[in-house]
This record gives structure tokens, C-alpha cells and sequence, in this order.
């Protein structure tokens, strides 16, 4: 009798069109935070991304439709995996309306981590934009910042798809560091597009256009520890403690769905 594979698998597997499609996704999020640094152009210091925020959004919302469309074609996704993807972002919004990021404390963070981990990273990076996107509407969190927002927290739960197999406290361990270390990560790619109009144009840590990548890289850096590190650990504690102290059961709910629903029925190859 072959040995059953302790293994965690993903519920939900990527295609290779729907890899493709978040790929493209993800260099188009990349862009818009990066050009700092790869731009050296005599552009204005204190252009903000008010002006290319909404078309970022523009084109996330379509490309994250045809990533989901795309998965129901080739069979990932079925209308169970569309519920559930709307139940967890409605939950996860919940939970960042009694958060208003004071002090780091932003539960909101903490779900996408185990569904992630269970449903595979197309699902954890589907959920984590629509959930920024639908917390955005409820709080009147609307602005130039969102479509950046919802790139942080949708790479924040692919990549919880992406970690490697484990089981029991190695695996709880192994999710509470990840989302310790993602935590810092959207902390410093949110101060990523802020810095070049946030940080002035006469500090040591302002943006210098034609400066040059090395230059200005160190500018961000020195900016980033100055003003944010404080409230980045204390969201990476936050998050981290949430997934040691609830991750199990969370994981547990989880997997229990996904067994229900028969999520890898639809994907077994012969």
C-alpha cells in the first residue's frame, strides 16, 4: 500500500494561462512602485501617484477578472471556490473596519496567510486584492494609495501559497515567520511609493531625480528605518502572534472546506 503524502497540497491549483496572467499582474504592481528607482529622468520630486495611481487601478482590476476567468475556464475555480473567495474577503474586510492601523495593529493581514497556505498562491493573491479593494469601500479608504495597497496584500498571500511543506507547530512556526517578514515587506513597499513626494525635496532622505538607482535607493532606505520600522515590527508581532495563537484552527476551517467542497476533484491528472 503506497504511504499517504503528508504533504500539504494547494486546494486550488494555478494554471499556466492564469500564471501567465498574474505574472503580467505583478510586473504592471512592479512598475508602479519601482520607477523611482529605475527612472532617472529630470522629473518633478513631488509628482505623486494621484496622477498614475488610477490608471494602475485600472489596469489591476481587469487583469485580477481575467486571472479568475481564466481559472474557471480551465476548471480551478468553480462557483464554490467564487463563494468562498467572496466569504473570506468579506471577513477579512470585517476585520480591518475596528483597525485602523494605529500602532501596526492590522489584523486584516492575518487571514490571507492560512488561505493562502491552503488554497494555493492564485487564490491567496486574488483574495488579498479584493479584500484590500472591498475593506477600501467600507471604510472610506479610497484614495491614490489603493491600488498599491491591494498589490502588497495580494503578493502577501501568494507568496503564503509559495512556502514550502510542513506540518503541525513547524508549520504553524513556519507561517508566523513568513507573515512576520511579509508584514515588514508591505510595510516598506507602501514607503516605496510614498517616499518620492512624502519625504520632501531638502532632506538626506529625499528623492533626487537623475540622481541615480544607488543613490536614491539609499535615500529610500535611510527614509524607510526613519520613519516606518517602529510601526512595520509592530504589525510583523501582531500578525506573526495572530497566526500562532488562532492559525491552527483557522487551518483547520479551512481544510475542512476544502474538503467539503471537493476542491481537487476537478483537478486530478491520470
Amino acid at each position: 500500500m503506497k504511504p499517504r503524502d503528508p504533504r500539504p497540497r494547494s486546494a486550488i491549483h494555478l494554471r499556466p494561462r492564469a500564471s501567465v496572467l498574474l505574472g503580467i499582474t505583478s510586473l504592471v504592481g512592479l512598475a508602479g512602485f519601482c520607477w523611482p528607482l529605475v527612472v532617472n529622468g529630470h522629473s518633478n520630486a513631488n509628482l505623486a501617484h494621484s496622477s498614475d495611481a488610477p490608471w494602475l487601478f485600472v489596469a489591476i482590476l481587469p487583469l485580477l477578472l481575467a486571472v479568475v476567468l481564466g481559472e474557471m475556464a480551465e476548471g480551478s475555480l468553480d462557483a464554490k471556490a467564487i463563494a468562498l473567495l467572496g466569504i473570506l474577503a468579506a471577513c477579512g474586510a470585517a476585520l480591518r473596519v475596528p483597525s485602523p492601523g494605529v500602532a501596526g495593529f492590522e489584523p486584516v493581514f492575518f487571514l490571507l496567510i492560512p488561505a493562502g497556505r491552503v488554497f494555493g498562491r492564485g487564490f491567496g493573491f486574488v483574495l488579498g486584492a479584493i479584500t484590500i479593494a472591498a475593506s477600501a469601500i467600507i471604510t472610506g479608504g479610497i484614495g491614490p494609495w489603493l491600488p498599491f495597497q491591494m498589490f502588497g496584500a495580494a503578493w502577501m498571500g501568494f507568496g503564503a501559497g509559495c512556502l514550502p511543506p510542513a506540518r503541525g507547530k513547524a508549520e504553524l512556526l513556519l507561517l508566523a515567520g513568513y507573515a512576520a517578514v511579509s508584514a515588514v515587506l508591505y510595510g516598506t513597499l507602501l514607503n516605496l511609493w510614498f517616499w518620492p513626494f512624502g519625504a520632501g525635496t531638502s532632506t538626506r532622505f529625499s528623492y533626487v531625480p537623475g540622481a541615480g538607482t544607488l543613490h536614491n535607493l539609499h535615500s529610500f532606505i535611510l527614509f524607510d528605518l526613519t520613519t516606518s520600522l517602529g510601526f512595520d515590527l509592530s504589525r510583523a508581532v501582531t500578525t506573526a502572534v495572530a497566526v500562532l495563537v488562532l492559525g491552527r484552527p483557522v487551518l483547520g476551517a479551512l481544510r475542512r472546506a476544502s474538503r467539503r467542497a471537493a476542491f481537487d476533484a476537478l483537478v486530478v491528472h491520470i
